[in-house]
């Protein structure tokens, strides 16, 4: 165990006072990481790779991110914190070589969000990292600009989604047919993740490259979330949106949203766009925190079982009977995200607000057979009345469960996610309070056990149940990128991309947990 100490200024909503934060490094905690990583990568390499994605317990591969070696791309800078040389080496050959004009022949569908997230963002990373503090570890410097090349031919490959009449981009592109990539037009909507989800990934491409044109495509569809057209349908709550937008006018179609899946990270990029440069990027600042003021006065919930959990409900337009009271997985990167905007910002009140998500994300894992979290999860709200139509009490079958839980499970699978480790990480570096890490230390021990399946890891049906319920034999790219990622930094010693409580941020993470140097001063 290696101790690190800096003092910093505590952050207040009033006035800072100088204050000390104490890290820990755990070696053995990070060998073990670091073998799940290694055991992952080379049942991928030798079964799977260039293919997406591996199947562990059958050996084969399936290409379900269009053929050009997710896995391999998406597991880059998590092999560069964790200075597994030979790793990135491989993967930086791969890179030279992908096509990003054609897919393989059974994934012609191109996600503009997912493509965005995992292979722009993976290499923008490596060429941040290996131009960077982790040059040392690239065999070929002549292989840097390549991946900045690749980077931007996926990009200009991919601008075609934003032809439409608004600016904001159509999702999926059709690719391998006469015209080359178009995009799908019978898609009239996108939603706000998906919009959302580029601006910091094609701004980070600008200001690499010089070439504005990046940055300009997704800071104009960003603006429609930004200042609502029609926010008497598409802002319920102040700084709350709906989900999706009318890709011809700008407009939005509905009233519902939250922090769940399909608008979860266009809220966690607001803050992020502040962090990477302030000075541009104070509107999305504003915003941010006008969300999450309303998230805590509209949308925190307490299980009427369990009043000491918060979770954030969600919506489908103003008013308590329009809320509905489930959650995700996914969405339990809300703590994390909350506490960063209060360090970034000074606000107190934020990172305690956060610290109660994450305590009780934790519990969703603390509560099941397995030590792991559910997909979906549902509670009945304390103040609203138990007979109301949008506040249903548990089903027979768990309502035992419910009384000790707090929560009861409506989707049982855990397909290898990472976000309850994520907000351990956010917490930890916001408080230097090492249960944090014996948090994250114990999920990954559960996983590792439950998952562990062939030559990988694989996602799980039924967390409570014992032995996960069986496997279906899917390895994600994000297993690579995030879960393995954020279990080695919780343990880690000091580096310049770990999350910093001193105001000196030099890194700020993507969605997939791909680390981009900031490009204003330092917050």
């Amino acid at each position: 165990m290696v101790r690190y100490t800096w003092a910093f200024a505590a952050l207040g909503c009033v006035s800072p006072v100088v204050s000390a934060l104490t890290y820990e490094s755990h070696p053995e905690r990070l060998d073990a990481v670091a073998e799940a990583f290694q055991r992952a990568w080379n049942g991928y390499y030798t079964y799977a790779f260039p293919n997406d994605s591996l199947a562990p317990i059958t050996k084969t591969s399936y290409n379900d991110r269009n053929g050009w070696g997710a896995s391999a791309v998406d597991a880059i800078s998590t092999a560069l914190v964790m200075g597994n040389k030979k790793v990135v080496n491989e993967i930086v050959d791969h890179i030279t070589t992908i096509n990003f004009n054609m897919t393989s022949p059974d994934d012609t569908s191109v996600s503009l969000f997912e493509t965005t997230i995992r292979y722009l963002a993976g290499m923008l990373s490596a060429y941040d990292f290996l131009s960077g503090p982790l040059s040392d570890l690239l065999d070929d410097p002549a292989s840097l600009d390549t991946i900045l090349k690749q980077a931007v031919s996926l990009a200009d490959t991919l601008s075609v989604a934003f032809t439409t009449s608004s600016g904001v981009p159509i999702n999926d592109l059709i690719y391998n047919g006469p015209e080359g990539p178009v995009p799908d037009r019978t898609e009239t909507t996108n939603g706000i993740a998906t919009i959302g989800t580029l601006v910091l990934e094609w701004t980070r491409l600008s200001d690499l490259t010089g070439d504005t044109k990046y940055a300009e495509l997704t800071q104009t569809a960003e603006d429609y979330l930004l200042n609502v057209r029609n926010p008497g349908v598409g802002e319920p709550y102040p700084g709350l949106i709906g989900t999706d937008v009318n890709v011809t006018n700008g407009l939005f179609v509905d009233s519902s949203g939250g922090w769940n899946g399909g608008t979860d990270s266009f809220y966690e990029y607001l803050i992020k766009m502040y962090l990477y440069d302030t000075a541009r990027f104070a509107e999305y600042k504003d915003r941010w925190s006008l969300a999450v003021d309303s998230s805590i006065k509209y949308l925190a919930s307490h299980p009427s079982s369990r009043p000491d959990l918060t979770f954030l409900a969600a919506y489908e337009g103003a008013g308590p009977a329009n809320l509905s009271f489930f959650s995700e997985h996914l969405a339990c990167f809300d703590g994390g995200n909350i506490i960063l905007g209060g360090l970034t910002l000074n606000n107190q009140g934020y990172i305690d607000f956060g610290l109660e998500l994450v305590a009780a994300c934790h519990d969703t894992y603390t509560a099941t057979v397995t030590g792991i979290g559910p997909e979906i999860f549902q509670w009945q709200d304390s103040k609203l009345a138990p007979n109301a139509t949008n506040n249903a009490a548990p089903p027979a079958n768990q309502s035992s469960f419910y009384e000790t839980a707090g929560f009861w499970i409506t989707d049982p699978v855990y397909d290898l996610r990472p976000e309850v480790i994520e907000s351990f990480y956010y917490a930890y570096r916001a408080t230097g309070d090492s249960k944090y890490q014996d948090w994250a230390w114990e999920a990954f021990l559960h996983i590792n056990a439950t998952c562990s399946a062939g030559v990988g890891f694989s996602s799980v049906m039924d967390v409570n149940a014992p032995g996960g319920g069986g496997f279906y034999n899917q390895q994600e790219s994000f297993w690579f990128a995030e879960v393995l990622k954020y279990s080695y930094l919780i343990q880690a010693e000091e580096a310049p991309w770990q999350v910093s409580a001193a105001h000196d941020n030099e890194w700020v993470f993507n969605t997939e947990a791909h680390p981009f140097r900031v490009a204003g001063t330092p917050v």
